[in-house]
């Protein structure tokens, strides 16, 4: 059973043992923040379940802890940086920042980051922009590491390269965070360490049968994760798997060809201001329709609601923020011992 522990707390916590650790306030701050803000969406595979590897990046020195992001390349709005393997949610809110800095004055912004450390929860950014009136749109993929599959295929080929997108509507944002495939490796990796099966045949084994068994991916030869549409329409998820690759790495300049071998991310981040467009009165009129003819809409008896993307989430957030946010098994545990490493007290349960 998972424990709650209040919001305000567990962030200072979070921000003092990433200080503890060495890394400067401001970056441990924007961490801490995204970490926590993945949780209070339910999504806990990308919560604060990664601060205790983003502590072991720290201590092993692959991720450092002051420094600057390196500008390789801009225009009036287009920027391309070298990440230096900086912390991901720092890097991509210092991203997001300039990227509406260039929308504001260009109508769009677009900011693409090579060597990003790891970014943690899509969907824990996007608020930022559409409380600001903005349409942000960031895509990912990590060229250090495989796990899917091209469709037809049976050697993984690159990552679940997800695609994120926040816009505002008249009763609303729409936020969605969706993987080109059809897990994550970090829901594949919390389910073989608790020795569970998916629900649903998910990955494929080096032989291309559908499984529901995580340890496809750590057995050798090993298994890949299927694309969106599993094994009859997962040309779909491969082909937007492959558009990711190119809007990150591909755009970086850096990717699979130099083959790191550190974790991180290649980056993209675009921000749209729609007042530059059609304006953003109608932007939102438009937007809204659609969002209102969805929730409004006929279900079959018994079923539940239409439901819009993000709004779990965002629902979630609000009753966690008074309730407090849960942890799953095994985080507080390990942060516990994080926080008797680094002498930082851990905050108690809420009760």
């Amino acid at each position: 059973m998972s424990h709650h522990y209040d919001v305000q707390e567990i962030t200072q916590f979070s921000t003092a043992l990433l200080v503890a650790a060495g890394l400067e306030e401001e970056k441990a701050q924007a961490v801490a923040e995204i970490l926590v803000e993945g949780d209070l969406m339910g999504h806990t595979t990308h919560g604060l379940q990664l601060l205790s590897p983003y502590l072991g990046e720290i201590q092993s020195g692959r991720m450092p802890v002051s420094g600057e992001y390196e500008v390789i390349s801009k225009r009036a709005a287009v920027q391309t940086w070298d990440g230096r393997y900086l912390p991901g949610p720092w890097l991509i809110i210092k991203a997001m920042e300039t990227a509406e800095l260039m929308a504001r004055s260009c109508g769009t912004g677009t900011v693409v980051i090579r060597c990003s450390n790891h970014i943690a929860c899509l969907a824990a950014y996007l608020k930022r922009a559409t409380d600001q009136d903005l349409v942000v749109v960031i895509e990912s993929s990590d060229p250090a590491t495989k796990s899917v599959a091209p469709h037809g295929g049976l050697q993984a080929t690159h990552t679940p390269n997800p695609i994120a997108v926040g816009y505002p509507t008249a009763s609303g944002p729409v936020l969605l965070d969706v993987s080109t495939s059809i897990t994550t490796n970090g829901m594949v990796g919390r389910l073989h360490k608790q020795n569970s099966q998916l629900p649903y045949p998910w990955l494929k084994d080096h032989q291309g049968n559908a499984t529901d068994q995580p340890s496809v991916l750590f057995d050798e030869p090993k298994g890949s994760i299927m694309p969106i549409g599993g094994l009859d329409h997962g040309h779909k998820g491969y082909a937007l798997g492959l558009m990711v690759e190119a809007l990150t790495s591909g755009l970086a300049g850096f990717g699979r060809v130099q083959a790191p071998a550190q974790w991180g991310a290649s980056v993209m981040v675009q921000i749209m201001d729609p007042e530059a467009f059609g304006g953003l009165d109608a932007f939102k009129r438009e937007t809204g329709a659609l969002v209102d003819a969805c929730r409004n809409n006929p279900v079959a008896e018994g079923s539940p609601p239409v439901r819009i993307p993000g709004e779990r989430g965002l629902a979630l957030h609000k009753r966690y923020a008074q309730e407090g946010v849960p942890l799953p098994d095994g985080v507080p545990e390990a942060l516990a011992d994080w926080s008797e490493r680094l002498g930082v007290t851990f905050p108690r349960a809420l009760q």
